[in-house]
């Protein structure tokens, strides 16, 4: 009789060890607290416009590369996807832009537009327009992009380039690198319908390779025998049995309540600490608006000429990006836009858990301030607003029923390697003294990238197999 998985949510860890599983001969059933798949891989449409929190750099559209495999093996591709002429774009108020282009002699002559000869030494696009022969440089590894923007004369380039990632100066340069390398050999690209159109394009191919998901299933509880994983109990008082159970639930959730906090050891202790207060994209601000973005770029980050406060937290530059390349994001000559901000997790607690009055009204807040700074960017923008939505930490905590809203990471320092590309070596997943238990998806990769959690869930079965003694496949 083939062995039996049980795995908790159906995010991008959880549903590619479903795929696997299948494939491999186990039994598979996913229990998903939410009505549709993806977790955090998910977007909701509201007047026809589609809010997506997920996708930025979408990897894997470069045929040959393991992520592409493994995107064909999980049926997310192939799909429609949109090359995008620039990584980012940066405008100051002064109304000067630069466009961080993936085509490297158009990012050349943008540079050369801006600066002429002010850059230092007169060679350094020489080193911004090679990227790919930058990376086994062992010094550009270890440098953050406020420290390489420090190197720039032209006060609005060194302000941008601290700012390309994510407006994270302290974001190491490679990681700009490694997405520009992306887009210019083509491995980078938008998959149309975003987030939740692709988290459903592997639901199917789980569903039809005879794999079942049952929505609105919260679980409570891991149920435990002897030391071994051997069931679930649901929020309803159902359980279920299984010879494995593999958990895509948030980490902290998992070992403190659904395993009451049973099987710790120092290190694991440190993981479930809080993280950081202080969280990038803490707020979504999604708009709707009657207005053809089709002409911007895709990512925008929009620098103040003045530093303002939204929601306690000081700002001097907007990180949104635009839709306008994907005409299945908005209703035919609309647009959608989202702007990320960084805030605090105890702010917004705070105001949720004290007065959902004044909750609600600092969301409104935000929007307004928002929409007042992209008026001025785009005139005319505050009038065609036609629709809406801000999300916050308090709300992905509610949806995903984790801790810390989305930012679920384990606390310890990212554990990363670019000599290991998509390799089984880092993948933590287990705990002390729990037999027939695995982690798959962030808690087992410490990576927010779709990739790395899928193939988190197809770490976990190529396991199983080794162990059943039987060959993994990767394919029906």
């Amino acid at each position: 009789m083939a062995k039996s998985i049980i795995i908790i949510g159906a995010g991008m860890g959880g549903l590619a060890a479903g795929v696997y599983g299948r494939i491999n001969g186990y039994e598979t059933r996913i229990f998903e607290m939410q009505a549709k798949p993806g977790g955090q891989c998910t977007s909701w449409s509201r007047r026809g416009h589609t809010f997506d929190p997920c996708l930025h750099h979408f990897f894997g559209c470069k045929p040959g590369t393991s992520v592409n495999r493994m995107w064909h093996e999980l049926g997310a591709l192939p799909r429609g996807v949109v090359p995008l002429a620039d990584c980012v774009t940066v405008a100051s108020a002064d109304g000067r832009t630069f466009a961080d282009y993936y085509d490297l002699g158009k990012l050349e002559e943008t540079l050369l537009e801006l600066v002429g000869d002010m850059m230092d030494g007169g060679s350094m696009w020489k080193k911004i327009v090679r990227f790919p022969a930058m990376l086994p440089v062992l010094k550009w590894m270890k440098m953050d992009m406020r420290t390489f923007a420090a190197r720039f004369s032209d006060p609005f380039l060194k302000r941008a380039f601290a700012l390309l990632v994510y407006s994270n100066p302290e974001a190491p340069l490679f990681f700009h690198l490694l997405r520009h390398a992306g887009g210019l050999d083509g491995d980078i690209r938008w998959p149309i319908g975003g987030a939740g159109e692709f988290a459903r394009s592997i639901e199917k191919r789980y569903l039809a390779l005879g794999g079942s998901v049952r929505y609105g299933s919260r679980v409570e509880k891991i149920l435990v025998e002897d030391d071994k994983a051997v069931g679930i109990r649901l929020a309803d008082g159902a359980e279920h049995r299984a010879d494995i159970v593999i958990s895509n639930a948030d980490g902290r959730r998992t070992i403190s309540r659904m395993l009451e906090g049973r099987y710790l050891n120092d290190t694991v202790r440190g993981y479930c600490a809080p993280m950081t207060d202080e969280t990038p994209f803490a707020v979504d601000v999604f708009l709707g608006v009657d207005r053809d973005l089709s002409g911007e770029p895709s990512s925008l980050i929009i620098l103040l000429d003045e530093p303002a406060t939204i929601a306690g937290h000081p700002c001097d530059s907007l990180e949104t990006q635009l839709y306008g390349f994907d005409t299945s994001m908005a209703p035919p000559g609309k647009g959608t836009i989202k702007v990320e901000l960084t805030a605090s997790y105890a702010y917004w607690k705070k105001l949720y858990e004290g007065d959902r009055e004044a909750y609600r009204q600092e969301k409104q807040t935000v929007a307004e301030q928002v929409i007042g700074i992209l008026d001025r960017r785009f005139p005319g923008l505050k009038s065609q607003v036609d629709v809406i939505d801000v999300s916050t930490l308090l709300t992905w905590e509610r949806y995903m029923g984790g801790s810390q809203g989305w930012f679920n990471f384990p606390n310890r320092k990212l554990d990363f390697s670019l000599g290991e590309e998509m390799t089984d070596k880092k993948f933590k997943t287990t705990l002390p003294g729990l037999a027939n238990f695995y982690l798959v998806g962030v808690w087992a990769t410490m990576m927010g990238s779709l990739a790395h959690n899928a193939h988190s869930g197809k770490t976990i079965v190529r396991r199983l197999c080794k162990s059943d003694g039987k060959e993994f496949r990767a394919e029906p």
